[in-house]
Parts: structure tokens; C-alpha cells; sequence
């Protein structure tokens, strides 16, 4: 049997420390940013931070808590062979006849013969139990749930995605004034009403000075593609994640339909992760939903469609 490149300890660093990490730096370095922290106070400032780390920290935890319980169940569920099984196994083959269940296949073939488990002469419990653990890959699952949400985390904060028309009129772009800017900031929910802990309530003549800002433009200006050398960075950890997949495989622990199942499994969970606490990438401003509402902080009845409210 090959050893294995990438260990489960070394997984869990790769998939699950080394991103936290990350989120705490970028975090700490662009939360909320220096072209909107003019008029902040610092107890505003380190609220945003503190908020914006515990929810990157959230969907990580969150992405890899769906993976490993859909995984593991499946695992014990389906009890697959892996490749190795057999190099696990180290069968007693001078003495199969002692270990044969049925007889079926040999009427086609003498060679086909179906064994029990007692064949194995290896007296590693654990070692021979996880021969029968190849799907779905925990490698693949887990690599993919930790480093594409990184992934998806990056491209927030950077606002690296594909550029797009805005919904409003082609003909328009809205310049936001300082107070819209604010608001942007802290992306509390509100309609109309003062955002908690702030006191900012929408005036007549915020409206009007937005509309100074308004000007034609061409569609072709009201978007540009973000700059190359961010696309690379953030695809780093995508092809870390494909790495770690190409050693189980070449290594002989999964089949390829392993795999790729567990790469859809962990995809699924890093997209599901991301979306439960940050708005889309697209038209999010690299920002994390805002908090519950306190009168609906642990459920809402029938009739309220939403835990947001305008407190």
C-alpha cells in the first residue's frame, strides 16, 4: 500500500487552518475599508470587523460540518472497496477454499469465488475497516468545502466576478453621497427607519444631493472586468483542492467516481456555506448579511417571510 502525500492532519491544516487564517487577515485589513472609514467612529469600525470575521469563520465552519456529516454517512452507509483493498486485506490465498461463502460465480468461472472477511490475515482492524470506505472521497469532500468557500471568500472582498449590467436604466449611473456610502458601510436592514445603534434616517435632501450625481454613461462604462492577477490569486486554493483529489487517486485510495462525488459533495457545501452569510458576489459589496432581527432571532411565524426586520 502507497503512503499517502496528504494526511488528515495535514488536510485539516491545508482545507481548514490555513483558510481561517486568511479570512482573519483579509478581514483585518480591509474591513470596512479606507475609502469609508472617514466620520466612523472606532466603536463602529471594530464592530464591522468583529462581524464580518465571525461570519467568515461561520460559513468556514459551516461548509465543512455539511461535508464531513453527508461524507462520513455515505461512507459507512455504502462501504465501497477501496483500490488498495486488497494490499490492505493481505488475503490468505494458499488457503481460499477455507474462507468461501456461495458458490454461484463458480459455475461460470472456478476463479470466481466469494470470500468473507476472515481471509485477511492483516490484524489491523482499523486499517482493513477503512479499505471499505472509498465513497464518497473525505479528501475531496472536505479540500473543496474549505478552499473553494476561501475561494468564494476572496472573490467577495476583491469583487472579483464577471462584469454585468446594473438593473437600473442603461443611461444611468448612480453616484451614492456620503450618507448612501455609510449606509453601504453598515448593512443593517432598514426601510426607512434609523439603523440600530446609529440614528441615520434617509432626508429629503440626501435624495436630492444623489441626483446631482446621476449622469448619462454608456453601458459600456458602467462595468470592467477586474484585474488578472486577482483571478490567480483567488484560484489558488481551487487548485490546491484539485491537487489533493489527483494524489488520492494516483495513489490508489479512491476510484475516480469517488472522487468526483465527493468533490460535488463539498462544492454544494462551500457554495450553501457562503450563500447562508454573505450576500451574492456579484451585488454584495463584499459584505455579510446583517444580523436577525431581535424579535426574530430564533424563529418567525407564518405570514413573515423574512428574519430581517426594520429595527
Amino acid at each position: 500500500m502507497i503512503e499517502e502525500q496528504i494526511s488528515v492532519g495535514l488536510l485539516a491544516v491545508i482545507a481548514l487552518f490555513i483558510p481561517a487564517v486568511i479570512i482573519f487577515l483579509i478581514v483585518a485589513a480591509l474591513i470596512p475599508g479606507p475609502h469609508t472609514t472617514r466620520g466612523l467612529t472606532r466603536k463602529t469600525m471594530i464592530t464591522r470587523k468583529l462581524w464580518e470575521w465571525e461570519k467568515g469563520w461561520a460559513g468556514l465552519a459551516l461548509a465543512h460540518v455539511v461535508s464531513f456529516f453527508i461524507t462520513q454517512g455515505m461512507k459507512n452507509l455504502f462501504g465501497k472497496p477501496r483500490p488498495s483493498c486488497i494490499a490492505r486485506c493481505e488475503p490468505d490465498l494458499d488457503n481460499i477454499q477455507n474462507f468461501v461463502v456461495g458458490g454461484y460465480g463458480q459455475n461460470l468461472d472456478p476463479r470466481w469465488t466469494l470470500v468473507s472477511a476472515d481471509i485477511c490475515r492483516n490484524l489491523d482492524a482499523r486499517l482493513v475497516n477503512d479499505a471499505f470506505k472509498s465513497f464518497p472521497s473525505g479528501h475531496a469532500s472536505f479540500s473543496w468545502a474549505g478552499l473553494l468557500y476561501l475561494f468564494f471568500f476572496i472573490c467577495s472582498k476583491f469583487a472579483i466576478h464577471i462584469p454585468y449590467l446594473p438593473t437600473q436604466s442603461p443611461a444611468q449611473d448612480a453616484r451614492p453621497n456620503r450618507q448612501s456610502m455609510a449606509q453601504e458601510l453598515l448593512p443593517l436592514h432598514h426601510n426607512g427607519e434609523p439603523m440600530a445603534g446609529q440614528g441615520i434616517k434617509p432626508r429629503e435632501s440626501d435624495a436630492v444631493a444623489a441626483g446631482e450625481h446621476i449622469r448619462a454613461v454608456s453601458p459600456r462604462n458602467q462595468a470592467a472586468s477586474p484585474p488578472n492577477h486577482l483571478i490567480v490569486i483567488a484560484f489558488i486554493p481551487v487548485a490546491v483542492a484539485v491537487y489533493i483529489c489527483s494524489t488520492r487517486f494516483v495513489e490508489y485510495y479512491h476510484f475516480g467516481f469517488d472522487l468526483i462525488s465527493g468533490s460535488v459533495i463539498g462544492i454544494g457545501s462551500a457554495w450553501f456555506a457562503f450563500r447562508w452569510y454573505h450576500l451574492p458576489i456579484g451585488k454584495g459589496s463584499g459584505w455579510a448579511w446583517g444580523p436577525r432581527s431581535k424579535k426574530r432571532a430564533f424563529g418567525i411565524g407564518v405570514g413573515i417571510g423574512n428574519y430581517a426586520d426594520a429595527e
